[in-house]
């Protein structure tokens, strides 16, 4: 039987939010079995918990947001990808803004961290979401969708269909553990097209994205240099195993076609009432 797991050990980080642009001191504590990934909001009256579960998803606007008693936080996704692949089950997430930093636009500091304060055993019973049959969620035109399939074990095949000539057709396809993740999937960064960003920042986001964190390309090429030559797909992985987590551990074999933040959310709330192992 598999035990659930916290953290060994504290562990912080400080930075700016992608899309608000704020400083953010992120503290990532020890916690009890059965607590699950919580957010504190330390910087509100109170210190309100907002629970990382599919059913508190109310925004998937370039991110993924939570909400719980009307206190949110957002692009969680990166964060939630690297708790998922280093299979820690409880931890509270102390932040004193709506947003945790961004990093490099990657998982692998928030991936690296949780390494860092090292894993703890639990005295508790760990409780996977085992897939027992297929489960689908389509967009309205039939043209993207994200699945899971049984699986023992945890997989990811994705395809990223993109209209620009430099990206177009991107596929990958990993078995997700911890050697793996860290190397293939945590590095790859967010990306934006040059002639969006703009736009994007006129509705309030992307203001603290930079080219430190953001892999940006125009009509011409990459304007800062890749991770690796299919960067695109592996971030798409990361988003879809973090947004997954708000399921919980999830055992099976993803497979998804130009899926994003709300068919992976969707797909979560499905499988959140799946049979747990």
């Amino acid at each position: 039987m598999q035990k659930q797991t916290t953290l060994a050990s504290e562990a912080a980080y400080t930075g700016v939010g992608l899309h608000s642009g704020r400083e953010v001191h992120m503290v990532l504590c020890p916690a009890g079995a059965d607590t699950g990934l919580v957010f504190v909001r330390t910087d509100l009256p109170g210190q309100p918990e907002i629970h990382a579960l599919a059913e508190n998803v109310t925004s998937t606007l370039r991110a993924t947001t939570v909400e719980e008693k009307g206190c949110k936080v957002f692009t969680i996704e990166h964060l939630m990808s690297a708790f998922h692949a280093a299979g820690i089950d409880n931890c509270r997430i102390e932040m004193d803004s709506e947003e945790p930093p961004v990093a490099d636009g990657s998982a692998l500091a928030f991936f690296e961290l949780i390494q860092e304060a090292g894993k703890k055993e639990l005295d508790a019973p760990r409780h996977e979401v085992v897939v027992d049959k297929v489960y689908r969620i389509d967009d309205e035109k039939k043209e993207r969708f994200v699945m899971v399939v049984p699986y023992d074990g945890f997989r990811v095949s994705f395809t990223s269909v993109n209209p620009h000539k430099l990206i177009g057709i991107q596929y990958e396809d990993f078995e997700i553990d911890e050697e793996t993740y860290h190397k293939e999937i945590a590095p790859a960064r967010t990306i934006a097209y040059e002639k969006e960003i703009e736009a994007l920042r006129q509705m309030g986001l992307g203001l603290g994205g930079t080219i430190e964190s953001v892999i940006v390309y125009n009509d011409d090429g990459w304007v800062n240099p890749l991770h690796f030559e299919d960067e695109l797909v592996r971030h798409k992985i990361l988003d879809v195993i973090g947004d997954l987590r708000l399921a919980g551990p999830v055992r099976g074999h993803v497979i998804a076609a130009a899926s994003g933040h709300a068919l992976n959310t969707a797909l979560a709330k499905l499988l959140a009432a799946a049979p747990r192992g």
